[in-house]
């Protein structure tokens, strides 16, 4: 069997492992590239993908970054199976046709500005039509049911214990060398989390693909997130001011809402502090939970035997229309904001932190990963200055990290989860992860259990055959395709253009403020900088 990563190699988005035995071609997982523009521009290189080529792609969860790519997928001609659970399906109906949206709604931007220009105009990552059309292509699976989705390959979907209908797969494959079990863990949730099961524990695998993202870190426990969220709270309504909260739609938005329901239920939350949930996605996915009870733990049943919902609140205000998240930030006093995206990245979070970040009383609270190069990974590491919607932003607000909201294993977690195997002879690849955890966590592995450890690279193709070392390859043509010389000297022109423009404005006037003409001019200049790093 051939493996070749396509996404989540040293990275922890754009997950996509594309695999080639007994004659067929599937893939787990095709998520979206996001990050830097560099890693951004590999969600337009769908050459390795070969959509036509593939028969079937097995989704393990919802998440953008390993499902994101999908609708491209179909732009480009696949037209085979998607295989996913049902709570998955559900979540994906939401997610692909807000993630079309997004592309149509940028790309028209995108080309407007250009036209004005006289510059090539852009077509969208993907339309609404094919995320419709993706849509009508899925086949749900329960957990624990075996399909053949070809003679020689059995697949098993299990509880990831990551977000609602999340799973870990298992493939069994025959080939004319013998049978052997390969496990992708897709996320693997942490255990005692919040409204979803523990992990399902798994014993045997020839190999393992194993997600790293906390590979070098351990979380805070759950009641200690619970303290710090409520310390957060407890200082914007002393200070009269907002707790903006960038949350991921699915999954950690509801973490976050039966946090709150805690908080509440403990007396921490003040009655006349509003929470808002500020993301027609978010509004929806937390209704596709709603839907699914049967996958709760135990715990959250038990509150819904109760007669309560911990994904509700007194004082919750859903803001689904744009008017009512413009009057957000028209508002006086304290309130919580929970707004997508995660990453501050897109969506209606831009504007709450645009006017609140500068804001010595308001605090940010972060409750997810934030990959290298967003916005929300600039902050956490300290900017002082943030630039969002054409604006530099200071950062006064109080900015919280943590971490223990995550639906990630930590590294404890992660070994924990590992040390139920049996296989000595396991293979183990570490993926989904920045490649600095993954060193820390591959030492890990190899001095606690005596596994041999692979942290593949981009477009990295891997021939696996038991009892026998891997046979590695990388296609560099394709690792790094031909330049569009056109269109880049066209995009320089019109960069260098709308510089040169901004500078002759701040010219033409008489009188300038000097402090304002100071960050103008470094504005530019760092867009100048990156512009050339680009090139």
């Amino acid at each position: 069997m051939k493996v070749q990563f396509l996404g989540a190699a040293q990275t922890v988005t754009g997950s996509c492992h594309m695999m080639e035995t007994a004659g067929h071609r599937f893939a787990v997982d095709c998520g979206m590239h996001q990050g830097n523009k560099e890693i951004d521009k590999r969600n337009l290189n769908t050459a390795p993908y070969a959509p036509r080529d593939v028969e079937f792609f097995l989704i393990t969860h919802a998440h953008i970054d390993h499902s994101g790519l999908l609708p491209r997928m179909v732009r480009d001609g696949f037209s085979g199976t998607i295989y996913c659970t049902p709570p998955t399906r559900d979540l994906l109906e939401i997610m692909l046709r807000d993630s079309a949206h997004i592309q149509q709604m940028e790309a028209e931007w995108k080309s407007r500005k250009r036209t004005r220009r006289g510059v090539q105009t852009v077509d969208p990552l993907y339309t609404m039509a094919h995320a419709e059309k993706t849509l009508s292509l899925i086949k749900t699976v329960e957990y624990n049911e075996t399909f053949l989705p070809f003679p020689e390959l059995s697949v098993r979907y299990r509880d990831a214990g990551h977000i609602l209908g999340s799973a870990f797969i298992e493939l069994c494959v025959t080939e004319d060398d013998g049978e052997f079990k390969a496990v992708f863990s897709g996320d693997l949730g942490r255990p005692d989390q919040l409204l979803v099961k523990d992990p399902t524990i798994i014993q045997d695998a020839h190999y393992l693909f194993l997600e790293s993202t906390y590979g070098d870190r351990n979380h805070k426990d759950s009641s200690q997130s619970r303290e710090e969220l409520a310390e957060a709270i407890a200082w914007s309504y002393k200070h009269g001011e907002k707790v903006i909260i960038p949350a991921f739609a699915v999954e950690r938005t509801q973490e976050v809402l039966y946090t709150l329901y805690l908080l509440e239920k403990d007396g921490r939350l003040p009655a006349d502090m509003p929470v808002y949930v500020d993301s027609p996605m978010a509004i929806r996915a937390t209704e596709v939970f709603q839907k699914y009870p049967k996958y709760y733990d135990e715990a959250t049943r038990a509150i819904l035997d109760a007669g309560e919902d911990p994904l509700s609140l007194p004082n919750l205000k859903l803001t689904p229309e744009t008017t009512q998240s413009m009057a957000i930030n028209q508002s006086e006093g304290p309130a919580v904001v929970i707004s997508a995206s995660g990453m501050c990245n897109a969506g209606r979070i831009k504007h709450h932190l645009r006017h609140n970040l500068w804001r010595p009383g308001a605090s940010v609270v972060f409750v997810g990963f934030q990959g290298k190069g967003t916005p929300g990974r600039k902050i956490v590491d300290g900017a002082e200055k943030i630039r969002i919607l054409g604006e530099e932003i200071a950062v006064q607000a109080k900015v919280f990290t943590i971490g223990g909201f995550s639906a990630h294993a930590g590294q404890s977690q992660i070994l924990e989860w590992l040390e139920h195997f049996r296989t000595p002879e396991m293979k183990v690849f570490l993926v989904h992860g920045e490649n600095s955890a993954q060193k820390t966590l591959a030492s890990l592995i190899e001095e606690r259990f005596g596994l041999s450890v692979h942290v593949p690279g981009y477009l990295e193709t891997c021939t696996m055959k038991p009892g026998l070392p891997l046979e590695v390859e990388v296609d560099e043509e394709r690792a790094h395709p031909s330049i569009n010389w056109d269109y880049l000297f066209a995009d320089a022109e019109s960069k260098l253009r709308d510089m040169r423009d901004r500078l002759d404005t701040i010219q033409e006037k008489s009188w300038v403020d000097q402090t304002d003409l100071r960050d103008r001019l470094l504005a530019i200049n760092k867009e100048l900088m990156e512009f050339i790093s680009e090139v």
